[in-house]
Parts: structure tokens; sequence; C-alpha cells
């Protein structure tokens, strides 16, 4: 059985996401203690709003010891530096330390998809992740060592558009899910050629549209807990 630092210790999981803030108690062999909570994201998902939420779907999954975050955007040192599917104002907050406030647990904070790679890779070789939520995330590992803040999503992609300009939540409602689909194969044939990754892992809310009889064989489509349950991971150094 793996553990990660200490046999005792119980891991608040949150996940901040564009449409909803989520939240899940591990124990230290990473299995679920506590059902998962779900809270819609408040719109706007001004940084006291969103703190609110998280506060409350903490104090209300029992206790526990330390807490991990995974924020929807650059994180650095756990302050925030970009948010783009979030409201204004998240540029410079010390997540780690305004949560740690909050719930009076160490805290430590990365990017979403960043996390949810920690909870489905390998460790093998060059792995990569890509999420499709509200946005796009995406995130690099090599032999499992995750490389923190890779922004694929916001990169130009074809005529002015980004990556996330394409295949978001709000472009897969209006174009149906057989072009989106379209969209997002092309996307896979786009990156591999650049990354080389040994093996690629889709996950977020709109995995679950995704035909995944039409992907590549080393396209694997992954469960979204995993956006909380590779949190217990970002302590695997104690």
């Amino acid at each position: 059985m793996c553990q990660y630092g200490g046999e005792t210790m119980k891991t608040l999981c949150i996940d901040i996401g564009g449409t909803g803030i989520k939240a899940i108690i591990l124990g230290p062999d990473g299995a679920a203690l506590t059902e998962r909570a779900r809270v819609e994201t408040p719109d706007p998902a001004e940084p006291e709003a969103v703190l609110k939420i998280v506060e409350e779907l903490g104090k209300g999954q029992g206790e526990f010891d330390r807490v991990s975050v995974g924020f929807p955007g650059v994180v650095m040192a756990g302050v925030t530096k970009t948010a783009p599917n979030l409201a204004e104002g998240w540029a410079g907050i010390d997540l780690a330390a305004e949560v740690g406030k909050r719930l009076g647990k160490p805290v430590r904070v990365a990017n979403d998809a960043g996390i949810q790679g920690l909870g489905v890779i390998e460790g093998k070789g060059l792995e990569m992740v890509i999420t499709f939520g509200t946005g796009m995330g995406s995130a690099l590992y090599i032999d499992g060592r995750y490389v923190p803040n890779l922004e694929l999503g916001h990169h130009p992609y074809r005529k002015g558009e980004s990556y996330e300009d394409r295949i978001d939540n709000a472009v897969r409602k209006r174009i149906g899910k057989e072009r989106w689909n379209k969209r997002v194969r092309k996307i896979i044939e786009q990156i591999e050629p650049i990354f080389n990754y040994r093996r690629l892992y889709i996950g977020g809310g709109n995995a679950r549209h995704i035909d995944a009889s039409r992907l590549p064989e080393n396209v694997t489509i992954v469960d979204n807990l995993a956006g909380l349950l590779g949190g217990i991971k970002l302590w695997a150094d104690g």
C-alpha cells in the first residue's frame, strides 16, 4: 500500500473549477474517506466568494490534517497568477495562505490539470494530460515528475483562436457533440508530434462527451474524480 506523508494523515482535496467547486477527504493510502461534495462556482467567481465556498466545503467534510487545492490557472509557490475562467482579481492572491487561515491547516496549491494528472499517470517517460471543462487545461510529466504551469489551452491555434477557443464548454454547446469531437481529435493530432508523449490522458467534466473509440491507442480518458484524488500526491515528499 502506497503512503503519502505518514500512516495517519488525512488530506482534504479541493478542486476549484469554472462551474463547480468540489471537496473530498482522502486517507493515507489515497482511499476516499468521505463522499465528494460539490457546490456551483459563484458568478462572478471573485476571490472572496470562492474562498467562502472552499471554507464551507472544508469545514463540512470532517476532520483532516492538511489541504490540497487544484486551481484553474497558473500557480507559483501557492500564489495564483492567472484565472482565465474565473473572475478578475485573482492575480497575486496567496491562495495557500488564505485557505490555511480559514481552515487552520497546512495547504499546498497547484494547477488543477496538474493535480488531475498526478492521480492517473504511470510515472514512466513523458506523459501528458489535457482537460476539457469550462476551458482547457494541460499538464506535462517526465518520469512522474510534474512540470508546472503548462498553459497550452491559451496558445494560438488557428485563425486567431487559441486551443481553448476552439473546444471550450460554450463552443461544445453551440456546435454540437459531433463537430466538437472532431475538433478534439484535430487538437490531439496537432499536439502529438510536438510533445511526443508516451501516453496522453484526457480528463475534465467534458471528457464524458468524447468518442473514445475514435482516439489513438495511446490516449486514455480518465475519471474526473482524479482531479481530487491526485491532491494527496502533492504531499509525496511529506
